[in-house]
């Protein structure tokens, strides 16, 4: 009987889940976010989804052909990266630029690492960096919704020269927060009627899909919670306003990140107290850079630099072994 038995190394237990079920969750959290992009910012979001996706899948095919790997489109990784990055990039970037950032995502991040599981980075997050360094002028821009504001603009305050500033076209909330300008209304804030992303605006399909996640145990809620709780804590310290700590986690694309890519499986410590750590630092480094950097936005910089962490906060937070040494 001895030599029937299976010695390896643990986890010692199965799950009926897999990777691509995983994925597949994640991308019907992803449409709620999608469809309300298509019909703030118009079709052609659907048009920058497909061309995101299309390239990520042929990326990673092409790769594994030419590598003689085995074909692992099945899995949805690569449909995943390139939907998460379609949904951070605004609609008026060009198609060959999208395409640019999802070959990226998938060759440079994923593939050359080893593939699925082996990556130290979120692909999407660091795809998205290399495209506002290299094409500032499009990724970096925001798109104008194309319907109207259902709520009044609201007066935060003047600027140096005394004059109201009012909306500008295309004008993120996170750089009217910084020239003291006149803002959405915090109706327009949740249901995402602002410049932006494609799917960084709408609050309330964040959190549809959000509440999708962790209803199927795809992730855990104190991730997500900690991340967006944190900006708003030091917001509302700093500011002594909590509609301005609210203008600041409803702007730009906190709420999109903590849900979908601070989540990550692969780049964020596998302890539930390390991914508490992980929220809880990318949303210090979100708000510094937020009121001290020159850059408006600092969601995808703080989850490249936590990822880069995650193995030391992963080491920290291990549990010690029954016996083992302290």
């Amino acid at each position: 009987m001895m030599n029937k038995l299976t010695v390896s190394s643990s986890p010692h237990f199965r799950s009926p889940r897999t990777t691509r079920g995983i994925m597949l969750d994640v991308l019907i959290a992803l449409l709620p976010a999608l469809i309300a992009g298509s019909v703030i910012f118009g079709l052609r979001a659907l048009l920058v989804a497909a061309v995101c996706v299309g390239s990520a899948l042929l990326a990673e095919f092409l790769f594994n052909l030419i590598c003689k790997k085995p074909n692992t489109l099945g899995d949805l990784t690569a449909a995943v990266t390139g939907l998460i990055l379609a949904l951070n990039i605004q609609v008026n970037v060009p198609l060959w630029q999208c395409a640019v950032g999802s070959v990226f995502a998938v060759i440079v991040v994923k593939c050359l690492f080893g593939g699925v599981g082996s990556n130290f980075a979120n692909p999407a997050v660091t795809a998205r960096i290399f495209m506002l360094l290299c094409f500032t002028g499009t990724v970096g821009a925001a798109a104008a919704p194309i319907i109207s504001p259902v709520g009044e603009k609201v007066l935060i305050g003047t600027s140096a020269t005394g004059a109201t500033v009012d909306v500008v076209t295309g004008a993120t909330p996170l750089e009217l927060l910084k020239w003291d300008g006149a803002l959405p209304s915090l109706s327009d804030m949740l249901l995402g009627i602002y410049g932006g992303a494609i799917g960084e605006t709408c609050t309330v399909a964040i959190l549809i899909g959000f509440i999708y996640l962790v209803a199927r145990r795809v992730i855990h809620f104190e991730t997500p919670l900690i991340f967006v709780g944190t900006v708003f804590v030091l917001a509302l310290i700093t500011e002594g306003s909590a509609t301005l700590a609210l203008y600041q986690i409803l702007s730009g694309g906190l709420m999109f990140g903590a849900v979908f890519m601070a989540t990550d499986y692969v780049t964020t410590p596998i302890t539930r107290t390390g991914k508490m750590i992980f929220a809880l630092g990318a949303g210090v480094i979100t708000f510094l850079i937020r009121y001290f950097g020159a850059y408006p936005e600092g969601v995808s910089y703080a989850i490249l630099l936590m990822n880069i962490l995650s193995p030391y906060i992963e080491k920290w937070t291990a549990p010690r072994a029954l016996g083992g040494a302290k």
